[in-house]
C-alpha cells in the first residue's frame, strides 16, 4: 500500500472519530439541559396541600371538563359509580351466596328423603298431641315412655295444650327432652307446637305460673292501626315461647272479618280491613320469627265470613272465588308473596267454588288447583285439628287422613285416631290411591323448613 492511501484512510478514521466526539458532547449538553428543566419546573409546582390563595378565582378552583362539569363535579360522579359499582358486586355476591345456600338445601333434603322408609316419611306427616302419641292421660314430662313412641312411629311434630304446661322449668324439661329424642332416632329437629294467638286464644299467658305478659285479643291491636303493635305483640310471644322451647306457634290469624256475627274469629282477627289486616299479619309474624318461632298464618281461604263454628260441625262461606280475591284472600296472598312458610287451611264449605260441602282442608279444587296452581304457594300446608266437628262428624279419621293427602296438605294436625289415620295413609301408598311422588313432595316441604332450622 502506497503512502499517499495510508495518508487518506489515516485521515477518514480521524473524521469519524471527530464526528463521534461532537455527538458525545452535545448528547451530555442537551441532558443537562433536560434535567436543569425538570429541576425548575418541579421547583415551581404550587404546594397541593396549601390553602388558597387569597381572592382566587371560584372558576380557577372549577375548572371545566370537556362535558362542561367542574372538576369537583367529575370525581364526584366517578365516587358515586365506585359505589354504585360496589353495591352491585355486592349484590350478585349475596345472590350468588344465597343461591349457593338453596342448592345445599336442596340437596341435603333430597339426600335425607333417599334415606327415609316410606313408613318414617308418612309419620313425618303428622302433628299429634303427646297423649296421641304415647297413650298415656295427660303428658307432662318426657321419658322412655315418649322415646319409645318416637322410635315407633317418628312423627313430625307434637301440639301441646294448657294441661301439658305445668310451669317454665316443667315446659323446658319436657320440650328439651322430646327434642334430643327426635335428633337422636331420626337425625332431624321436631316441630314443637302451641297455639299462642294472645287474647282469646293462649296456653301459656293464661297460666300465672309463667309470668308472660298476654298481649290481647288481635281486635284490639288492629283497631289502632299501628303496625308496631303487632309486631311487639310478635316479638313478645316469640321470645317466651322459644325460651320454652317451642319452635312453631299457629298464629297469626290472618282471616279478615267480614261477617259481624262471626263469634269464631271476631276477637282473634286484626279487622275487617283486608290492607291492614295483611300489614298486621306481615309484622306479628316478622316478630315471631326473628325469636326463631316459626309462624303458621290461619285459616285459609278466610274464616272471617262464616257465621257456624267448625269446632262444632260444618260451616259455610257463600262466596265465589273472585269475591274472596277482593277481602279475604288479599292477606294470604300477600303472605305467599312473601315466602310464608306455612299455612293452615280451614275446615269451613265452599259450596260456590267446590260444588260440594266437602270441607277445604280435604278438598283438592281449593288446596291443589286454588292455593297451590292459582295463588302459587310450595310451602306447607297444614290441616286445622282433624278432631273437629267440621270433619270428625261426617268422616273417619282414616277417610279424612287420606283425602287430605290427596287433595295436596303436607301436615295432619291431631286426628281423632292417630292410629288409624296413620295406617290409612301408609296402605293408600301401597295400594296406589296415593302416588310415591305425592309423599315424597311433603315430606320434602318438611325437611326444608326443618333443616333451615338447624342451620
Amino acid at each position: 500500500m502506497n503512502m499517499n492511501k495510508k495518508i487518506k484512510i489515516a485521515s477518514y478514521i480521524a473524521g469519524l472519530i471527530f464526528v463521534f466526539l461532537i455527538f458525545a458532547l452535545a448528547g451530555k449538553k442537551l441532558g443537562e439541559y433536560v434535567e436543569k428543566q425538570e429541576k425548575t419546573a418541579a421547583e415551581n409546582v404550587p404546594d397541593q396541600t396549601a390553602e388558597p390563595a387569597e381572592g382566587a378565582s371560584s372558576a380557577a378552583n372549577e375548572e371545566k371538563t370537556k362535558d362542561g362539569s367542574s372538576k369537583p363535579e367529575a370525581m364526584q360522579k366517578t365516587g358515586a359509580d365506585k359505589e354504585e359499582g360496589n353495591e352491585t358486586a355486592e349484590q350478585e355476591t349475596t345472590e350468588a351466596d344465597e343461591k349457593t345456600r338453596t342448592e345445599d338445601l336442596e340437596r341435603a333434603v333430597q339426600t335425607k328423603l333417599a334415606s327415609m322408609t316410606l313408613e318414617q316419611k308418612v309419620a313425618q306427616m303428622f302433628v299429634i298431641t303427646p297423649e296421641a302419641l304415647t297413650g298415656a292421660g295427660t303428658v307432662v314430662q318426657a321419658g322412655e315412655q315418649t322415646k319409645a313412641a318416637l322410635a315407633a312411629c317418628p312423627v313430625g311434630g307434637l301440639i301441646y295444650m294448657a294441661q301439658n304446661l305445668t310451669d317454665p322449668e316443667q315446659t323446658k324439661e319436657m320440650l328439651s327432652c322430646t327434642m334430643a329424642f327426635s335428633k337422636e332416632i331420626t337425625g332431624l329437629p321436631m316441630l314443637l307446637g302451641i297455639d299462642e294467638e294472645g287474647g282469646t286464644v293462649t296456653r301459656v299467658a293464661q297460666n300465672p305460673a309463667f309470668g308472660v305478659t298476654d298481649v290481647g285479643d288481635m281486635r284490639d291491636i288492629g283497631a289502632t292501626g299501628n303496625g308496631e303493635m303487632a309486631y311487639q305483640a310478635g316479638q313478645t310471644i316469640g321470645a317466651y315461647l322459644h325460651e320454652l322451647g317451642f319452635n312453631l306457634d299457629f298464629a297469626p290469624v290472618a282471616d279478615v272479618l267480614t261477617n259481624d256475627a262471626n263469634e269464631v274469629v271476631y276477637y282473634r282477627s286484626f279487622g275487617s280491613d283486608a290492607a291492614m289486616v295483611s300489614q298486621m299479619v306481615e309484622r306479628e309474624k316478622n316478630g315471631l320469627e326473628e325469636n326463631q318461632v316459626l309462624a303458621c298464618i290461619k285459616h285459609f281461604p278466610g274464616h272471617g265470613a262464616t257465621s257456624g263454628d267448625t269446632h262444632d260441625g260444618i260451616a259455610y262461606v257463600d262466596r265465589s272465588w273472585e269475591e274472596l280475591q277482593t277481602r279475604e284472600l288479599i292477606p294470604f296472598q300477600d303472605q305467599i308473596n312473601q315466602n310464608v312458610s306455612m299455612i293452615m287451611v280451614g275446615h269451613f264449605s265452599l259450596p260456590q267454588v267446590t260444588g260440594d260441602d266437602t270441607p277445604c282442608s280435604l278438598s283438592g279444587t281449593v288446596i291443589t288447583e286454588k292455593l297451590r296452581s292459582e295463588m302459587g304457594y310450595d310451602g306447607i300446608v297444614i290441616t286445622d285439628a282433624l278432631n273437629m266437628g267440621a270433619v270428625s262428624s261426617w268422616y273417619t279419621s282414616a277417610e279424612a287422613a287420606v283425602m287430605a293427602v290427596q287433595a295436596g296438605v303436607d301436615l295432619l294436625l291431631m286426628p281423632s285416631d292417630f292410629p288409624s289415620a296413620y295406617q290409612a295413609v301408609l296402605a293408600a301408598c301401597g295400594s296406589g290411591e296415593i302416588p310415591q311422588e305425592t309423599i315424597d313432595a311433603s315430606v320434602a316441604r318438611i325437611l326444608r323448613v326443618k333443616l333451615k332450622m338447624e342451620s
